[in-house]
């Protein structure tokens, strides 16, 4: 069964850093295109970071050049390095696959909460 484990998340003030991680089990990412999701309170999950089995990467506006998205298969890991965090970034981050549609491919996971804040 496709599992996905995030972690990395913690409070920062503005301006700080994170690294997320994601381990992913099986051959998860070395067959899909994987992407970073997040939901904020209230709000729907969005796909933010994008990266294929190529990887080539892509980030929605509100994070570009901000976020770095990068996945080393031999640890079944995926990373979004987050740089210069904003209030706005506050939010629950997952990884998954992602499809067609920009929505999600296997079972979520519990996601890891970020908080930005002074």
């Amino acid at each position: 069964q496709a599992q996905l484990v995030e972690s990395g998340g913690g409070e920062v003030q503005p301006g700080g850093s994170l690294r997320l991680s994601c381990l992913a089990s099986g051959s998860i990412l070395e067959i899909n295109r994987m992407g970073w999701f997040r939901q904020a309170a209230g709000k729907e999950r969005e796909l933010i970071a994008r990266i294929t089995t190529t990887d080539l990467t892509s980030y929605t506006d509100s994070v570009k050049g901000r976020f770095t998205i990068s996945r080393d298969i031999a640890k079944k890991t995926v990373y979004l390095q987050m740089n210069d965090l904003e209030p706005e970034d506050t939010a629950v981050y997952y990884c998954n696959g992602y499809n067609r549609l920009g929505g999600g491919i296997y079972p979520w996971g519990q996601g890891t909460q970020v908080i930005v804040s002074s």
